[in-house]
């Protein structure tokens, strides 16, 4: 959020800045609990968004001054729910294949940058992908227990980890794999 759009938010929340900011952070408190409440696994981070969006529509006068601004962030914060959902949908979908990164021949090549890109992870992640991947079936979801309980994570955190490390994983295959075939 910009300093303009933070500007704008406080004025369309109150015309005087202490009470502005009062509202704000009772906003903020209440979004955060809101999020919390639907076990989402970053509130803060949605929290933010939620507010960023809000300034956002204020600062472009996309929103009538309302006698209940937190009706409207609300509002907002039911759809940033909505999103988040979606993601996680997505990274449940995902499947070992989907680190796949090129439809070609030379699988050689791409298990040697997978690999090579493995060893670049932490060894701590490194750990988490490989038994993340390794099973089928109920052995899977065993597996994926014990791994959250011994991280001291819930499922989902999980899965949102396993997610970024995959991101991080075709990235970096992608770059390996382009380099060589430049040689």
């Amino acid at each position: 959020m910009t300093s303009e759009e933070f500007e704008s938010l406080l004025s369309w929340l109150s015309p005087d800045r202490e009470k502005a900011g009062a509202i704000y952070e009772k906003i903020r408190r209440k979004l955060i609990g809101f999020f919390t409440n639907r076990a989402c696994i970053c509130p803060e981070d949605l929290t933010d968004d939620t507010l960023n969006r809000v300034a956002r529509k204020v600062a472009e006068n996309k929103v009538e001054n309302s006698d209940n601004p937190i009706r409207f962030c609300y509002g907002v914060a039911k759809n940033v729910h909505r999103e988040y959902l979606k993601k996680l949908e997505k990274i449940r979908s995902l499947r070992p294949e989907d680190l796949r990164v090129f439809e070609h021949e030379d699988r050689e090549r791409e298990m040697a940058c997978l690999d090579t890109c493995l060893q670049k992870l932490t060894p701590e992640n490194r750990t988490v992908i490989t038994q993340y991947m390794a099973h089928r079936g109920r052995e899977k979801i065993r597996t994926r227990r014990e791994m959250a309980a011994r991280l001291g994570t819930g499922m989902n955190a999980l899965r949102i980890r396993v997610f970024r490390i995959q991101n991080t994983l075709r990235e970096c295959i992608r770059n390996c794999v382009s380099n060589t075939d430049k040689q």
